[in-house]
């Protein structure tokens, strides 16, 4: 399927969001893909429409795991922060952090775990260095934007941190950054900007990594 296709296939699946329709590109045909923090599924069952591939998510809600199983989506219910002992290393071709990693109790280990069974992750990574954030923290109340929208005090996003935080992190693990591409807010055109200085003109970015 062309590029185009696949983004047209994205906007009526419900794919609004830009991280996701950049994941799907990603993706080779008939690739083996874990998902974790999956949600509804709905980027699992693009990718299993899309590009054939065999595809598994690991969703800790019960709500979400129910609609995965209505759209035919296979999903195993766990709690990332226990790690991911049901996996072998290595079984997956790529694993997937879409928006998850800020909500989890130790990013590090979870990277550690999903870079142990997969042979290459793809993280999307929401970017606390955006301006619209910090402008906010200058004038002292805590960040809401579109891609941050909840309340200091009902937030699951536990461990906020910037683009380079997150490159600072994977030197530190000796994760290798194979890609890396910053995206400007859903509906935004600023990609000149985005590029130049993704730390803070990047609402999220999305990182290819290996070990």
């Amino acid at each position: 399927m062309t590029k185009m296709n696949s983004i047209r296939f994205a906007e009526e699946s419900s794919l609004s969001r830009r991280d996701l329709t950049a994941i799907i590109e990603m993706i080779p045909e008939r690739a083996r893909i874990l998902d974790l923090g999956c949600g509804s599924g709905r980027l699992l069952k693009a990718l299993s429409q899309l590009r054939n591939a065999r595809i598994m998510g690991v969703e800790k809600h019960q709500d979400e795991v129910i609609q995965c199983t209505e759209s035919g989506v296979p999903v195993i219910q766990a709690d990332l922060d226990d790690g991911l002992p049901d996996f072998p290393d290595h079984s997956w071709d790529f694993v997937i952090l879409s928006r998850t990693l800020q909500a989890v109790r130790h990013p590090d280990m979870l990277l550690d775990e999903m870079l142990r069974v997969g042979r290459t992750g793809i993280v999307s990574f929401l970017n606390i260095g955006y301006w619209r954030a910090r402008y906010q923290l200058c004038f002292g109340t805590m960040p809401e934007t579109r891609t941050l929208p909840y309340k200091w005090y009902d937030t699951p996003n536990i461990h906020l941190g910037t683009i380079a935080d997150f490159r600072n992190l994977c030197q530190s693990k000796n994760i290798h950054i194979v890609k890396e591409i910053p995206l400007p807010r859903d509906n935004d055109q600023s990609h000149l900007f985005c590029r130049a200085w993704p730390n803070m003109f990047a609402a999220t970015c999305i990182f290819l990594i290996k070990k």
